[in-house]
Order: C-alpha cells, then structure tokens, then sequence
C-alpha cells in the first residue's frame, strides 16, 4: 500500500511537511517500502488515513534515499514512525509499538466523530 501514500524524497521535504503544517499531527514512516515490516505498517496506514486526515496527515520516507535523519532521529530499526505536532516530534516508535500507535488512532477518529 506505499504507493497510495504520499512519500518525501529528499530532507528539505521532510522539513517542509513537518514545519509547515500547524494543526494537523504529522505522521512519518521512515524505512523501505520493500520491507516486510514496513510494509504491514503502510497498510494500517491507509487504512486509517481517510479516518483521520481531519488531523492527522501521513507521509512516507525511504531511509537509503534520503538519508538525512537517520542520525538525527537514530533511525535504527527497520521501521520507524515518528509523530510530529507543531514542528515538534511528539513519539518516536518502532515496528511494534507504531503499529500498536496507529491501531489506536483509527479507535480515536471513531471517537471524535469519525465513521467506521
């Protein structure tokens, strides 16, 4: 499902989604769309990303293509999403716990009026 997500190529993209947007969470999945893990995760992704595009907006970013973050952010597991509110990064989690994290969004749109 990466390819119906919105993908960053370069850093000063990145830095663009995350300080220009001041109402919605950004939510970055860094890794590879060939990789298995990041692929279960990009597929929760998309299916919540309708439910919550009200505030939250979802990107994705290859780590190999644009490397610029990994030090940064200690981009060391396969698969890693970061959650950023108003040019701040709010959570950092790996494979597990994002999934886990994104799971819960999709109860939270539900609860903030969202339809299921």
């Amino acid at each position: 499902m990466s390819y119906m997500l919105p993908h960053l190529h370069n850093g000063w993209q990145v830095d663009q989604a995350i300080l220009s947007e001041e109402d919605r969470v950004v939510v970055i999945r860094f890794g590879h769309d060939w990789d298995p893990t990041c692929m279960k995760m990009d597929e929760v992704l998309y299916s919540i990303a309708e439910k919550v595009k009200n505030f939250t907006v979802i990107y994705l970013v290859d780590i190999t293509e644009v490397p610029d973050f990994n030090k940064m952010y200690e981009l060391y597991d396969p698969c890693t999403v970061m959650f950023f509110f108003r040019a701040a990064c709010a959570k950092s989690r790996s494979s597990l716990a994002a999934y886990t994290e994104a799971t819960s969004l999709e109860g939270t749109a539900y609860i903030q009026g969202g339809s299921k």
